[in-house]
């Protein structure tokens, strides 16, 4: 395709001529002659441009549509993803609530029996030293009598806190 086939580039390529003879006749001393009206010139190449526009318009409008289409494609493979992220992060967290209540539940009849047998002040001491869930799942399966028994040689915070779990335990059963 040649340089000068497109009206403007032509119509530019004829100014930058021009302006180039006015300073080469400025430099021999004469004054430039004033450049004259394009209006003629123009307006043919405003009808060629709306033309090129119209031609144009439905390619356009077909890569933008692509490109919306590839960026769509793009969002939904990202959100995909992330899905699968979630989808991974609640099946380790459902693992984790599973293993916690294992652990709740591992307060089987023969542990408490044993901690039912003990001395309160030793009973105490250790279900002190334990987690306050697994703690409080152990007293609530004693009988209320050792129970309070053990809840007596605690300190009185740590107590309190085992006996209000404890109680919610019996609240949620209810």
């Amino acid at each position: 395709m040649p340089l000068v086939s497109h009206p403007r580039r032509r119509l530019a390529l004829v100014t930058l001529f021009a302006t180039l003879v006015g300073q080469a006749v400025a430099q021999d001393g004469r004054p430039p002659e004033p450049p004259k009206p394009k209006a003629a010139a123009e307006k043919p190449a405003e009808a060629d441009a709306a033309r090129y526009c119209a031609n144009v318009a439905p390619s356009i409008a077909e890569a933008r549509i692509a490109w919306q289409t590839k960026r769509l494609a793009e969002l939904d493979a990202q959100l995909r993803q992330r899905i699968a992220d979630l989808e991974k992060a609640e099946a380790s967290a459902r693992e984790w609530i599973a293993k916690r209540d294992a652990l709740t539940k591992a307060a089987t009849d023969e542990v408490v029996a044993i901690y039912g047998r003990m001395q309160p002040e030793n009973a105490a001491r250790q279900i002190a030293a334990m987690d306050e869930k697994m703690a409080a799942a152990i007293l609530a399966r004693l009988k209320p009598g050792a129970a309070s028994a053990i809840l007596d040689e605690m300190e009185a915070d740590r107590a309190s806190r085992l006996a209000g779990l404890v109680a919610a335990r019996e609240d949620k059963k209810s």
